[in-house]
């Protein structure tokens, strides 16, 4: 498939394709050459798009996704996935937090001067 239709599948803008490739994020598996040398992808290529996007989502660089699809050792990897399932755990007990502080101030259970708990 050609890079718009990559681009329209995965909501990634053919820039951002270009991007990928030159960073070397998209492997060379995904992507061959036509007779006019153009590129054409791989259909898997949505789906490793797709976990391109969620990686960067929680908080991976490219540069981590990049050792995550190279040869870099396993424990290396490894380090990396777990730091950032701690990561979103931390972010999910700030959140959890969060939601509990807004949910008291709603009920006027908080000591924070609002008056969204105020009835006519």
């Amino acid at each position: 498939m050609k890079a718009n239709e990559v681009s329209k599948l995965t909501g990634l803008s053919i820039s951002t394709l270009r991007f990928y490739e030159r960073k070397q994020l998209i492997p060379e598996q995904f992507i061959s050459r036509d007779e006019n040398n153009y590129r054409v992808y791989d259909e898997e290529v949505v789906t490793y798009l797709q976990d391109v996007r969620t990686l960067l989502t929680v908080g991976f660089t490219v540069q981590e996704i990049i050792v995550l699809i190279s040869e870099s050792s396993d424990i290396e990897k490894k380090v990396l996935v777990t730091e950032k399932i701690i990561y979103i755990q931390e972010l999910e007990a700030k959140l959890e937090a969060s939601k509990t502080f807004l949910t008291n101030v709603l009920e006027g259970k908080a000591n924070f001067q609002t008056r969204c708990n105020y009835e006519h």
